[in-house]
């Protein structure tokens, strides 16, 4: 019995410890887990509530952040004309400074692809980085008389003329969308009917129409020793009369061909004979597109410092057109003559710069007009020169050629 009684003794004091042991071990986890949650809570307070080692917010440096530059970029895409050239072919067969139309112009499209680049929403780089023609243009040839010995005929109605152009348009109305009617070729013979600005209304066989004057010629018999006669000549004081600052572009100067020749051939600062060589065609703009010839030849020593220019002497190209600020050697037009560049910055000029939109200009096309801020050399100097200085450069050597008469 007392062996019985020892051992449920010993066996209840076992069973004590073991319980013990297990509590033991249960406080020791809990105690573990809530050590475990502080740690981590006090990870998070730290992290959400940081502060600056002065226990301050670092204001300045939150603005700084919060107001960097912000640059984007964009691609777009535009439709624009693409300027035809005018080839210049001389003739001796036709008074001297007549122009005649062999093949009329015609402007194609292009649509180029342009990068702006801006910063904060203001346009900081304009780069074009690609081109494509949809349209080719038609160049247009025109043939220049060079004889002293052949009269000008003043035309009239009831005159007989012959086409000069290869071919032809006869249209409905004096307007170049104008629905055509039927097409002539070279040499064909019209009789006018009526005249209205640089359109003439013509019969050929049963069909009246109208088409560009320049296209028709009167010809006559050489008359030997017999000097041209043109428009009566503007006296010096008249013309210089007329130079102002705000003097209107969109008009002929009124210099006569040999006016043009005094004023730009055998100058001390055309040390290289461009000017001198190309004189008549600053003329031959102003019969064409109704521009201020002697502004342009202003804009072309300007831009070339009188043809001496790389652009000018790689390029032919006296105006820098073409050449943006940014790329100007790259992006510059390539000419394959001076004359080619005149005419077609004379076109330019005319077309998007000195007449408002919707104005009648050469070939019986209108004005585009969107660099139109009137028609003066400050109004040009707009859109077309970033130097705000341009004008006033370009009205000196207006004046310069201006007193030379």
């Amino acid at each position: 019995m007392k062996n019985t009684k020892e051992i449920r003794k010993k066996t209840k004091i076992g069973l004590i410890c073991i319980i013990l042991i297990l509590l033991l071990i249960i406080i020791i986890s809990f105690s573990m887990i809530d050590n475990s949650f502080a740690v981590v809570s006090k990870n998070f307070n730290n992290k959400k509530y940081k502060k600056s080692s002065n226990n301050q917010i670092d204001i300045e440096n939150i603005v700084q952040e919060n107001t960097k530059d912000i640059y984007r970029e964009e691609i777009i895409k535009q439709e624009i004309d693409l300027e035809y050239t005018t080839e210049y072919r001389n003739n001796p067969l036709l008074p001297n400074g007549t122009i005649k139309t062999l093949q009329e112009g015609r402007d194609g499209k292009q649509e180029i692809i342009i990068k702006k680049s801006y910063i904060n929403d203001e346009l900081k780089e304009d780069e074009q980085i690609g081109t494509k023609i949809t349209k080719a243009s038609i160049n247009k040839i025109v043939e220049v008389g060079t004889s002293n010995y052949i009269k000008v005929h003043k035309n009239k109605v009831g005159d007989t003329l012959y086409v000069t152009s290869t071919t032809l348009e006869v249209k409905v109305d004096p307007n170049i969308e104008s629905k055509t009617i039927i097409t002539i070729e070279k040499d064909d013979q019209v009789t006018l009917e009526e005249m209205q600005g640089e359109w003439y209304k013509i019969k050929v066989g049963i069909y009246s129409g109208w088409v560009n004057s320049s296209c028709l010629i009167y010809k006559e018999e050489k008359v030997e020793n017999t000097e041209t006669t043109s428009v009566q000549e503007k006296s010096a004081s008249e013309l210089k009369s007329s130079l102002n600052e705000n003097i209107a572009l969109n008009k002929p100067s009124g210099l006569s061909l040999e006016q043009f020749k005094k004023i730009l051939q055998n100058d001390s600062n055309d040390k290289l004979g461009v000017f001198t060589e190309n004189a008549e065609y600053f003329y031959y703009i102003e019969q064409q597109y109704n521009i201020n010839g002697v502004f342009v030849a202003a804009v072309g020593i300007h831009e070339s410092a009188w043809g001496t220019s790389k652009m000018a002497q790689n390029k032919k190209n006296l105006f820098g057109y073409g050449a943006y600020d940014r790329n100007p050697s790259d992006n510059a037009y390539v000419f394959k003559t001076y004359a080619e560049g005149i005419d077609l910055l004379a076109r330019v000029f005319t077309k998007y710069y000195i007449n408002p939109e919707g104005t009648k200009i050469y070939d019986g096309e209108t004005a585009v007009g969107n660099k139109y801020y009137g028609s003066t050399i400050k109004g040009v100097n707009t859109k077309y020169a970033t130097d705000k200085n341009w004008s006033n450069s370009v009205y000196k050597w207006m004046s310069y050629l201006y007193n030379k008469l």
